[in-house]
């Protein structure tokens, strides 16, 4: 099989690593795999294709603004996307991140449906099947299911300064979509999969499907940290942990701000990622994002317990991971969140009660870590590890390209 991936980067960032991660499979299994990306690295430039440049992703952001269409600009650079798609002439065309001001999808999906070529959309979040928005569940806004218009997030995800074009762009997908003769939805999580089921947009698909989105569950994977604990003024502390590349209100630092408030002497929060201009208090220590695995790795080991404050995950891996190193988690009753958190790997809180998050932190703290760490591992190698994941994907498109009308 050929396999074409695109995606908005390559190589660096959670997706972009993940593109990596299944071409270096595919090719290990006597397959041929290349992404073209718009941002990112490449370990095989020269079979490998480079979407447009900075200047054109500039210009599509202020146009996508202006007229409050997203995914229409950008031609010049997609046309010379579908000419290296004709000289490469793939099997399988895997769609990830397509909403990142660098590809006219009008374009892709025509050229797609001609072709015949088998298509895979992978869901990493909900823009696919909405009119614009990349997650809704907060907002309670689910148009989608049947006509998008009068948006109530406008100036979020895709921002539009003037327009309402949500009602016309979900038009066009549920057209474009249904016009691929062999389309397959994988969703990250058995959430999102169940959602992509009742949208309107995927009524041609052939197959769902539910992937988990991998870790290496032997580089995450419980590390001594009594040195680490030290150093960091943590030895007599019982930590509690939570990661973010960066911390908004979306990503839930409202909730971390509000329990950091109800800790006691002997607890400490430790948070990871950039926080910007947010003023934090004395008892939360804070360690700016970083792109080393064994640094995170030693901070997922030294946690007593990982919270997740999130409301809106598609998947989560800042918590498969936490998981994979022998961390119980607690999080929230939403979107993906209980899902990630298996039998007896931690605790599961209402929706936006403080307080039950906070009870059932510390049922967690009193109980001790060890009692939660062997199921926690084990759940985590059964449900994201890499290997059978990535053959999971394999599996699929060798289904979708000998699927039989």
């Amino acid at each position: 099989m050929k396999i074409l991936q695109i995606n908005a980067v390559n190589v660096v960032a959670s997706t972009g690593r993940t593109c990596q991660e299944m071409t270096v499979l595919l090719r290990e299994h006597g397959h041929d795999s290349v992404t073209a990306y718009s941002k990112g690295l490449s370990d095989n430039a020269e079979k490998e294709f480079f979407i447009g440049n900075s200047y054109d992703i500039k210009f599509h952001g202020l146009l996508s603004r202006i007229s409050g269409k997203q995914g229409y600009f950008s031609c010049l650079v997609t046309k010379k996307l579908l000419n290296f798609t004709d000289e490469y002439e793939p099997d399988v065309v895997v769609l990830r991140n397509l909403h990142a001001n660098y590809i006219n999808l009008p374009m892709l999906l025509k050229y797609l449906a001609k072709k015949d070529i088998a298509t895979v959309v992978v869901l990493h979040d909900c823009w696919f099947y909405t009119g614009k928005c990349c997650h809704y569940t907060i907002q309670g806004c689910y148009k989608w299911q049947e006509q998008c218009g009068n948006c109530p997030q406008l100036n979020k995800y895709n921002k539009s300064w003037f327009f309402d074009k949500t009602k016309e762009m979900l038009k066009d997908k549920k057209e474009l979509f249904s016009a691929i003769p062999r389309l397959a939805v994988v969703g990250v999580s058995e959430w999102i999969t169940n959602e992509a089921r009742k949208a309107p947009v995927f009524s041609n698909a052939k197959v769902f499907k539910r992937i988990y989105n991998w870790i290496d569950t032997e580089k995450f994977s419980p590390k001594d940290t009594e040195k680490l604990r030290e150093k960091l003024g943590l030895k007599d502390k019982k930590v509690i942990l939570s990661v973010a590349s960066g911390w908004n209100k979306e990503k839930g630092i409202d909730t971390v701000l509000k329990i950091a408030k109800d800790l006691k002497e002997d607890e400490k929060y430790l948070l990871v990622g950039n926080v910007g201009n947010i003023d934090l208090p004395e008892n939360i220590l804070h360690i700016p994002t970083t792109s080393s695995i064994e640094e995170l790795v030693q901070y997922y080991s030294l946690a007593d317990v990982f919270v997740q404050p999130s409301l809106e995950e598609t998947f989560g891996k800042v918590t498969a991971e936490a998981l994979s190193c022998g961390t119980p988690v607690v999080c929230f009753n939403s979107t993906a969140n209980p899902e990630l958190v298996g039998e007896a790997c931690g605790a599961v809180a209402e929706v936006g009660n403080l307080e039950d998050m906070l009870l059932k932190i510390r049922q967690i703290l009193s109980a001790n870590k060890q009692k939660y760490s062997q199921e926690c591992r084990k759940f985590a190698k059964l449900s994201f590890d890499k290997q059978k994941n990535l053959e999971e994907y394999e599996a699929l498109c060798k289904k979708l390209l000998n699927y039989k009308f």
